[in-house]
């Protein structure tokens, strides 16, 4: 009797140990320090730190760094460095980067309806983009990849688009045959053939050389990455064509964000809403500044498109609104329509 009660004893005593030592380790799990892991969020995208995007994820790590320095760390990775543009979504999904801010017509995998902003001449200026993005159907629309893992945070703007070429591009006939870069975008390769030239799909980071070799004719860009990327030094001519919109989705893993911590995510947040509002300034402040700076490089020439001569285009691409209404959503349209009536 002896002999079992001595046992049982140092039973009892191994699994008092066991149980204070799993109290120790569930407290150590809930103390501060445990939870205080810094999360660190990787922001790729493929412009350069001079153009609105990439001054606008330096403040975003700037903002972070001072309201959330020890708990979230921003790395920024400009210029493609990480990753370029077919890459970046597929690493947001595996969680390999945190952020990235695409443009939006590099979604046609993830949402149709971001296409909205692909349509030639839909939007009147970027006054009437932003009335339409800050409405409540723009914002609803920035919801629209979330079934497929990816969670829109912002819009951010670059600015209206101008095209490019080595001869002067005045009429939609000047157009014809040329092989034009486009980015990802069914509604882009719309917006060429109707004037019967021929869109080359091409990663962003390729398209200076690509014109320097000949390997393209032209491309359509803003006055910020055409400076930016030297465009205009391989391209004899530029049109002021305001033709469509860059517009970038920020966008983030949807599980990701959903899972940071409820207060980090709030700040987060409101740091977002503080940087778009930034950006879109940055955007304005750089379509002047950069527009300015091709045109006293004398490096391309630079044509401004009459009203009848900017009709002629408007006629000859409008008819690939109908090809994407129901893809896009005729209502998107009409909201648009009454922003460019206010604007």
């Amino acid at each position: 009797n002896l002999y079992i009660n001595i046992s049982e004893e140092n039973k009892m005593k191994k699994n008092i140990k066991l149980i204070a030592a799993t109290v120790v380790a569930m407290g150590l799990l809930a103390s501060p320090i445990a939870s205080a892991k810094e999360i660190v969020i990787k922001f790729s995208h493929v412009t350069t730190e001079a153009t609105p995007k990439g001054k606008g994820a330096m403040l975003f790590k700037k903002l972070v760094d001072e309201r959330l320095g020890g708990k979230v760390r921003v790395e920024v990775y400009p210029s493609s460095q990480l990753y370029g543009d077919k890459a970046v979504l597929k690493a947001l999904l595996l969680n390999d980067v945190q952020l990235a801010a695409p443009s939006l017509s590099k979604f046609s995998k993830y949402t149709k309806q971001w296409a909205l902003f692909d349509l030639p001449f839909l939007f009147k200026n970027p006054q009437a983009l932003n009335c339409f993005t800050d409405s409540a159907k723009g914002q609803a629309l920035l919801g629209a990849a979330e079934r497929k893992g990816i969670k829109g945070l912002g819009y951010w703007l670059n600015g209206m688009k101008q095209i490019s070429a080595n001869h002067a591009l005045i009429n939609p006939e000047d157009a014809k045959g040329l092989k034009f870069r486009i980015m990802s975008s069914d509604v882009l390769k719309a917006q060429f053939e109707a004037v019967n030239a021929n869109p080359q799909k091409m990663a962003f980071s390729e398209v200076y050389n690509a014109l320097a070799t000949g390997v393209i004719d032209g491309q359509e860009n803003t006055w910020s990455n055409i400076r930016s990327k030297k465009f205009f030094e391989v391209q004899k001519d530029t049109t002021i064509s305001n033709h469509g919109v860059l517009e970038y989705a920020l966008v983030t893993n949807k599980r990701f964000w959903n899972g940071l911590p409820t207060d980090i995510r709030m700040q987060l947040d409101q740091i977002v809403k503080e940087v778009t509002a930034q950006v879109t300034q940055f955007a304005l402040d750089a379509a002047v500044k950069d527009m300015q700076t091709v045109a006293d490089s004398g490096k391309t020439n630079i044509h401004t498109l009459t009203d009848a001569q900017k009709e002629q285009w408007v006629s000859a691409m409008k008819p690939v609104w109908a090809q994407f209404e129901d893809q896009v959503g005729k209502d998107n349209i009409a909201a648009v329509q009454q922003c460019n009536a206010k604007n």
